[in-house]
This record gives structure tokens, C-alpha cells and sequence, in this order.
């Protein structure tokens, strides 16, 4: 049979639909959808051939078998289900919703295949794919629910159970395709794959290589191969949500970047524990999370990879007596408890063995402030040293979790300890961490989040008046550090009554320890004399990888857009921010006000500006320097009007568009390896960091 359809959407109504062997329906609809709906009381037997020029859409309430010799190949999406639509939905195209309560089943037992566009297989009883589906450039989607909503996405999954039936979707065959979904929100889903039928997404120019597999409210079962990557060839990700894992053993492997098991708690028994660490040794990371218990670690877990496991539980993680977590390669370990920062009394009790004595990877501990840490038995590696840039201190660390801004001020009462924000938080106006007499000497890991809405006012001496150094932290003493974080705030009104000099920044007054990958934005002002920087006061320390867009404003201060006074180390850091000195002896630079130390591979392109009082030099990256200066320090004279480069040859002034060339760089690394990158299409040259960080203000 042939059928011809020259609009471009069409309904059909028949009493039967089916195709016996040998026999075939070709539907030439051009690039068309065609609703095929069958109101007799008969399935659907597809063992012929259905082809068609674009979308088939086959709906039958006494279910759908697609047996052996059948086979199903369109251009564009195939769907078949035993739930209904209305015609004026399907018509105007678009989201569509399916409903129905039927109890048969959609069954493939033959192949099934888009070239290019998706298949879908919904049913409100069960879905079972013993066959082959295909769709290479689209998705593979199977579902099991009595309410479903059908989208349109090129990027994601198009399909979503808004109303479950307990129904099962069971997949036993072959599914390739860019992206692949087994819901049923809450029955349960069997994802039975054997080593020749491999459940395989992989991903295309516009969909990442991605495997759901859910049911919220019922049971995923995992056996065989999973594959998800990237059109690239790079990892993709699986992600596994249920109420619970089969108890069965789970012979998975998942290959991919990332597998996410999500379920309400967690118990790693040996079963689990096997699929784990199947998958942490094929070089895939693995997040087990959550949503309303604990973890509990009841296997041991070993692996020789890269591959990073996470254990993130609502409550608390627990490692049973006699169980290791070992690694042997540079694979990381996250035991987070409190996930959701709530503060509820997450903590990390490890009973077992945490064995990192041969991997090169970081073990993180995250437990409430109100919890607890025991780190039982700890094994380090002697020859572990932190990557270039990292900040870190310590292989193994427990981390008190920030959760709040009222975490974030009891960080002071004690001083030495290790904290890791475990949420993005608003502040408002703070009390200085750390002082001249105890500065803060602990370790503060941002964990990338940020703290936002900052404020602070100047701060004065009970003893004799003074100044004391203000911002999120007042002193960060020399073991102290602080890395990973992101913050933005204001102060409006800082105003030191006396002429001694004392520093103000976003992050902090005076820094004598080391901050690393530290990004401030916002705006400083003073009324008076100071160091003023938009990320640090004064700093006699190291600052590398950092950067601010701080708009900082004073009079008679020494102002930078990073750093108001440098007597350390300043390395890979960037300013963007604009800097304005109001009056003599006011010291304005794009980076830093006035530098004794080292500045190195750090740049800046904040306007700087100043009435005729001010210091010479306007826009400099520094405007007084007494430290090292080296020959190859670059800036653009037509924007900037500088006449030098703080010591640099004149010759080292260049144009607009010479700025936009590598070449111009005499000196510069712009290596694979190398600190420097010059983006297509920049400017300017940017720090190598800020490209795989995705740094802010790049």
C-alpha cells in the first residue's frame, strides 16, 4: 500500500493497521507528519515494512507488536502508542499530550529505525523492546505512563510522564541513537542489555551523548553495556533516578564522562558496588545522590583510573567497619554530606579505610558545622603535591560546610579551621574574618560558589582608634588560604578618621597567605587614605589566578583594580574593573596601585582616571613601582595614552590591532602549555586558566 499525502500534517482513522510478512505501507507525507489512529478492536501487527518520507505517528489502545521480520524506517520521528491525542493538538503541531488507560503493551521484537529524526514508544501498561531501535541523530525514547507530554527539543529529552500508571518499560535489545530515555515515573524500569545488545547514545552537533534511565516512585534494574559520548568522542552522561536499584546483582558498566545515580537513600552493597566500580575502572566518574536519607558504604570500592567518585547524601555518609575506598590513580573522592546546605546535621563518619597511599587525586570530607567528622583510617600518598594553580595544602581534608551568611560569620569563632562553601549565599553587611592579632590561618574552599551582596563599613581599634584592614576576611595570615570562590559586594562609606595608611578589598584587607582562582566584582570607595584594591588591600602574600571587576574609587590612596598596595606575589591574575583617583597623592593603576614585589603573566583593561592632582601615569598596570619589572611588558597606546610600560621599552607600546596578534608577544607562552591564549576574534591575549575555568570577565 502506498499512501499519499500532500499536506503538510494529516489524520487518518482506521479500523485495523496491520502489516503481514513480506508485505509494506510506504506513507510519502514529504517532510510531513501523518497521525495514523486505529478505533477497532484489534492490535496492531507490524511483521511487513512501514516506510515513510517523514513522521509517522501510530495509535492503538489495543497495543502495537512489531514482531521479528517487521521492520519500521522513517525520515523522521516515529511514534507509537497505545495513548491518544486530539486531532486539533496534533494538527497545529507543536508540545503534545497523549492520555489513556489502556492495559496493552507496545512491543518491538524487529527493528526499528529514524533516519532523521526520534522514535518513541509510549504505553500507559508496558513498553518491551526485544528488537533494535535506532535513531542516530535523534532520540530513542521509551515510556510508560497514563499522561504523557511530548515536546519538541533538539537538544534534551522530548518526553515526559506528567501522570504515572505503574506501568514497565523493559529493554532487553539494541538502542543507538544521540540520546536514549526509559521512564516510568513510577513503575519500573528494566535496563537489561546484554554485551551484543548495548544500550549506546551517541550524541550529535547539537545533542550530547545522554541515557536517562527513571522511575522516581518504582525500580531501575541495570544489566549489561552503557555507552553515552559525545559527538566528538568525548564522555556523555547516564543518568539513573529511581526510588530504588534492583537488589540483583548489577553486572552495568557504564561508559561515559559522568554516571548520576539518584535515588532517596543509599546503601552500597556489594551488587552496587560491582556496577560502581565496573564503571569508576572503564574511566567513568560516578555522583551517587540523595534526596532524602543517608549513604551508607557497605563494599569495598577500588579502582585504577582517573575516574572521580562523589557520594553526595541529604543527611549523612557513613563507610562500614572493614570497608576501603581506594584509588590508584589520579581519580578524586567527594563525601559531601548535607547536600542541599540546609544545615541539618550532615556528618561524615568513616569507620572503614580511605587508601589515596598510590592515587594522585584529592580526598574531600564536606559535613555540616553542626555535624561531625571522624576520618577513621586515612592513608595519604608521601609523593602527592598539589597541581600548579590549585591552592590546595593537603591530599585529605575535612571541610566544615558554609551554608549561610550565619555560617559565614562563625567562621571567626574558630579561626584555624577548614571550610568549603557548600551553596551559592546572600550576605549583607559583615564583621571582618580574622584580624592583626589573629588573622585568619585556616583554609576557605569556595568550591566555585559565590557569595553575594557583600557589604562592610571601616573598622577602628578599641585600643587606640586605628584603622584595621576590612572586607570578607580583615587578614589572611600566612597559612592561610583561600580558593574557589566567588564574591560580589559594594562599600560606599569607607572612611578612616586618621591618615594611617590601612588597606580595604572585596575579599580582604591584607593578605599574607594565598589565594587562588578568586574572582570579585562590584565597587570600593573611600574617602580617605588607604591601600584600596577591588580584590585585596594590600597583599604581602601570593595571588595567582584570580581576578576582579571592582570599580574602585578613593582619594589620596594608593588604588588598583586588583590590589591597592603589592609587596608579594601577583601571578596569572587579571583586572577589568575602572579605577578612579579623585585626589593628590592618590596612586590609581589598572591592576596594582603601588607595587615593592613580583607582578607576572597578569594583565589588565580597566579605564583609569584621575583629575590633574593625581599621580602620572593614569591606566598604567601599575603607577609606582619599585619591584620586579621585566622586558616584556606589553600595553595598547591608543587606548590607554600610557608613555611607558612601568620600566618596559617604549617600543613595547602597540597598537589596537597588534594587540590582537599573538605575534606582537615577544616572550609570551602561547603554547598548549603555555600561560597565554589568544582567543578567535579577541582583542587582546587571556590567560590560558580562564579559558578551562570559563572565568568571569574573560
Amino acid at each position: 500500500m502506498t499512501i499519499n499525502q500532500t499536506a503538510p500534517r494529516g489524520v487518518i482513522d482506521w479500523d485495523s493497521f496491520s502489516i503481514g510478512q513480506g508485505n509494506s505501507v510506504a506513507l510519502n507525507n514529504g517532510s510531513g507528519a501523518t497521525l495514523n489512529r486505529v478505533t477497532g478492536g484489534s492490535l496492531s501487527m507490524i511483521l511487513g515494512s512501514l516506510t515513510s518520507s517523514g513522521s509517522v505517528y501510530l495509535i492503538n489502545p489495543q497495543g502495537i507488536v512489531v514482531g521479528a521480520s517487521g521492520t519500521i524506517a522513517t525520515a523522521g520521528r516515529f511514534v507509537a502508542s497505545t495513548l491518544d491525542t486530539k486531532d486539533d493538538e496534533f494538527m497545529k503541531g507543536g508540545s503534545l499530550t497523549l492520555r489513556g488507560n489502556s492495559a496493552a503493551e507496545i512491543v518491538n521484537l524487529g527493528r526499528i529505525g529514524s533516519s532523521g529524526g526520534d522514535v518513541f514508544l509510549i504505553a500507559n501498561s508496558e513498553v518491551i523492546n526485544l528488537g533494535r531501535i535506532e535513531a542516530p541523530k535523534g532520540s530513542v525514547e521509551l515510556a510508560a505512563g497514563q499522561s504523557v507530554l511530548l515536546q519538541d527539543s533538539s537538544t534534551s529529552r522530548q518526553v515526559f510522564v506528567q501522570t504515572g500508571s505503574q506501568g514497565t518499560v523493559t529493554n532487553v535489545g539494541a538502542l543507538d541513537a544521540a540520546q536514549i530515555s526509559l521512564q516510568a515515573a513510577d513503575g519500573n524500569v528494566f535496563a537489561l542489555s546484554g554485551n551484543h545488545s548495548a544500550i549506546r547514545a551517541n550524541g550529535t552537533a547539537t545533542r550530547d551523548g545522554h541515557v536517562w534511565l527513571v522511575a522516581d516512585q518504582g525500580t531501575v534494574d541495570m544489566e549489561g553495556s552503557f555507552t553515552a559520548k559525545n559527538a566528538d568522542g568525548t564522555g556523555g552522561t547516564v543518568d539513573t533516578s529511581a526510588s530504588t536499584l534492583a537488589a540483583d546483582p548489577l553486572g552495568a558498566t557504564v561508559g561515559a564522562a559522568k554516571w548520576n545515580v539518584t535515588t532517596p537513600s543509599s546503601t552500597l552493597t556489594q551488587a552496587l558496588g560491582i556496577a560502581v566500580t565496573n564503571s569508576l575502572g572503564a574511566g567513568t566518574s560516578v555522583n551517587v545522590n540523595t534526596t532524602q536519607g543517608d549513604i551508607e558504604v557497605g563494599t569495598n570500592l577500588q579502582w585504577s583510573s582517573n575516574a572521580s567518585l562523589k557520594l553526595n547524601a541529604f543527611g549523612s555518609i557513613a563507610v562500614d567497619q572493614g570497608v576501603t575506598i581506594g584509588n590508584r590513580g589520579g581519580g578524586n573522592l567527594t563525601l559531601r554530606a548535607d547536600t542541599t546546605g540546609i544545615d541539618n546535621k550532615g556528618s561524615v563518619t568513616n569507620n572503614g579505610t580511605i587508601d589515596w597511599s598510590h592515587g594522585t587525586g584529592i580526598v574531600s570530607a564536606l559535613y555540616d558545622m553542626n555535624g561531625k567528622y571522624a576520618p577513621g583510617t586515612v592513608l595519604a600518598n608521601r609523593a602527592w603535591a598539589p597541581a600548579a594553580g590549585s591552592g590546595l595544602l593537603t591530599q585529605i581534608t575535612g571541610y566544615q560546610l558554609v551554608n549561610s551568611f550565619g555560617d559565614l560569620q562563625d567562621v571567626s569563632r574558630d579561626l584555624g579551621g577548614n571550610y568549603a562553601l557548600g551553596k551559592d549565599i546572600a550576605a549583607g553587611s559583615v564583621t571582618p574574618i580574622g584580624d592583626l592579632t589573629t588573622p585568619f590561618s585556616g583554609q576557605f574552599d569556595g568550591m566555585g560558589h559565590s557569595i553575594n551582596g557583600l557589604s562592610f563599613a571601616s573598622l577602628y581599634s578599641s585600643v587606640d582608634g586605628s584603622p584595621l584592614p576590612s572586607g570578607l576576611f580583615g587578614v589572611i595570615g600566612d597559612t592561610g588560604v583561600v580558593r574557589n570562590l566567588n564574591i560580589s559586594g559594594s562599600s560606599e562609606s569607607i572612611d578612616n578618621r586618621t591618615y594611617t595608611m590601612a588597606p580595604a578589598g572585596l575579599l580582604a584587607g591584607l593578605n599574607r597567605g594565598h589565594i587562588a582562582n578568586t574572582f570579585a566584582s562590584g565597587s570600593l570607595f573611600s574617602f580617605d587614605e588607604m591601600d584600596l584594591g577591588g580584590l585585596v588591600g594590600l597583599n604581602t602574600g601570593l595571588i595567582e589566578r584570580s581576578a576582579a571587576a571592582v570599580n574602585v574609587t578613593g582619594r589620596q590612596s594608593y588604588m588598583g583594580g586588583l590590589v591597592g598596595q603589592n609587596d608579594g606575589t601577583i601571578a596569572q591574575c587579571y583586572s577589568t574593573g575602572a579605577v578612579e583617583g579623585m585626589l593628590h597623592p592618590s596612586v590609581p593603576a589598572g591592576l596594582v596601585g603601588v607595587n615593592t614585589g613580583t607582578i607576572e603573566q597578569s594583565f589588565a583593561t580597566g579605564q583609569v582616571t584621575g583629575d590633574w592632582q593625581v599621580t602620572p601615569y593614569i591606566g598604567a598596570i601599575t603607577s609606582s613601582n619599585s619591584g620586579t619589572v621585566t622586558a616584556d611588558n606589553y600595553w595598547n597606546v591608543q587606548t590607554t595614552g600610557v608613555p611607558d610600560g612601568g620600566g618596559a621599552p617604549a617600543g613595547n607600546g602597540l597598537t589596537t590591532a597588534q594587540m590582537s596578534r599573538a605575534a606582537s608577544f615577544a616572550g609570551w607562552d602561547f603554547s598548549a602549555n603555555g600561560a597565554w591564549a589568544m582567543p578567535a576574534g579577541a582583542s587582546h591575549p587571556v590567560l590560558r586558566w580562564q579559558l578551562a575555568n570559563g572565568a568571569p570577565g574573560q
